[in-house]
C-alpha cells in the first residue's frame, strides 16, 4: 500500500533560482604575506586604493560602463573585470591595514613616548603620519597625498569604442604605478603581491584590445566620420628647431602644414553672430556706456600706494 504524501512533499522542487547579488569569499584573490609593519610604505600603498589609477577608480569605471552597455559579450567582460577589481582592492587594502598594525596598537595604547610614537608613524618622512592620525591606521578612499577618493576619476562616456581606448590607458597607468611601488618595495612578500597584480593590469589591457578590435570599425569613435578636409591633415603649429616628422604627421599619412595661416576654412578668421535689432541697439548703448576715454590720465591706487601721485611731493 502506498504512503499518502503531504501535499507540499508532492509538489516539484523548483530550480534554484540564479543568484543576483555579489558574494564575498572571506578569502583574498591572492595571499597577503607582510614582513613587518611599516605605516610609510602603507601610504604609498594608498595611491592604488583611493587614488586615480588605484583599484576603486577601476571597478567603479568598469561596473557603470557594464550597466549600460548592450552588448551581451562586453557587459559581462566589464563586469567580470569590475569585480576583480574589488578583490585587488581588497588585497591593497589588506597590506595597507598590515602594514599599519603596529602604528594602530601604539595610536590606541599610547605605549610610547610621544617622540618615538611620531617617528614611528612618520615613517622614513612622507605623510603617513597625516592617515594614521586621521584614520586611525587603517584603509582609507585617499591616495598618498590624502587627498579623497573622488567620482571624478570614472572617465567614462558610455561609447564603447571610446570607453575601451580610456580603460586600455587606465590599466597602462596603474601598471606604471605597481612598477614604481615594486621599486621601492623590499619586503618579498608585499613585492610578489603588487607582481600579481601588476601583471593582472597587462592581462585587462589584452582583454579590453580584443574587444575594442571586434568592434568594425572602430575609428573614428562613434558614428560621424568627420570633415574629410581636415581629418588627415597635420598643422605644424610650433615654430623653431628641431622640426620632426614622423609616422604621426608623415607626407604619406597626413597633409603636412607647415605654416598653418587663419584661417584654414578660407574665412575671415573672426567670430560673428546675427543679431536683431533690438539686440545691436542694446549692444550698442552697453558698449557707449562702457567705452575707455583714451585722453584720461587717471589717478591709481598704485599711484597712490608708490608715493607717485600727480603733485605730491615725494622728496
Amino acid at each position: 500500500m502506498q504512503a499518502l504524501l503531504p501535499a507540499e512533499a508532492m509538489r516539484p522542487k523548483p530550480e534554484p533560482e540564479e543568484s543576483l547579488m555579489f558574494l564575498h569569499n572571506k578569502r583574498l584573490q591572492y595571499t597577503v604575506r607582510v614582513s613587518e609593519p611599516n605605516p610609510g610604505l602603507a601610504n604609498l600603498l594608498l595611491e592604488q586604493f583611493g587614488g586615480a589609477q588605484g583599484e576603486l577608480a577601476a571597478a567603479a569605471r568598469y561596473f557603470t560602463q557594464a550597466l549600460a552597455e548592450e552588448d551581451p559579450g562586453r557587459k559581462d567582460l566589464l563586469m567580470d573585470i569590475a569585480t576583480e577589481e574589488l578583490s585587488h582592492l581588497e588585497i591593497v587594502g589588506s597590506i595597507i591595514v598590515m602594514l599599519n598594525k603596529g602604528a594602530k596598537g601604539q595610536l590606541a595604547e599610547g605605549v610610547q613616548e610621544e617622540g618615538e610614537l611620531y617617528r614611528a608613524i612618520n615613517g622614513a618622512g612622507n605623510d603617513s603620519h597625516i592617515t594614521s592620525i586621521l584614520y586611525g591606521a587603517g584603509a582609507p578612499l585617499v591616495n598618498s597625498a590624502g587627498v579623497p577618493w573622488t567620482a571624478a576619476y570614472v572617465d567614462s562616456i558610455t561609447e564603447p569604442t571610446a570607453d575601451f581606448r580610456s580603460n586600455i590607458a587606465a590599466e597602462a597607468r596603474a601598471k606604471i604605478v605597481y612598477e614604481r611601488l615594486m621599486n621601492v618595495v623590499d619586503d618579498p612578500g608585499i613585492k610578489d603581491a603588487l607582481g600579481f597584480l601588476m601583471t593582472r593590469e597587462i592581462a585587462h589591457q589584452l582583454s579590453f584590445e580584443k574587444a575594442l578590435h571586434s568592434i568594425q570599425p572602430n575609428f573614428p569613435q562613434g558614428k560621424l566620420p568627420g570633415m574629410p578636409e581636415f581629418s588627415r591633415t597635420y598643422f605644424s603649429m610650433s615654430n623653431g628647431e628641431p622640426n620632426v616628422r614622423g609616422p604621426w604627421n608623415s607626407d604619406a599619412d597626413f597633409q603636412y602644414v607647415e605654416n598653418p595661416q587663419p584661417a584654414v576654412d578660407g574665412g575671415d578668421g573672426k567670430a560673428t553672430v546675427e543679431l536683431t535689432e533690438a539686440d545691436a541697439v542694446t549692444l550698442t548703448m552697453m558698449k557707449e556706456r562702457t567705452k575707455s576715454d583714451l585722453t584720461a590720465s587717471p589717478v591709481t591706487g598704485a599711484d597712490l600706494g608708490s608715493g607717485m601721485a600727480p603733485g605730491k611731493d615725494v622728496n
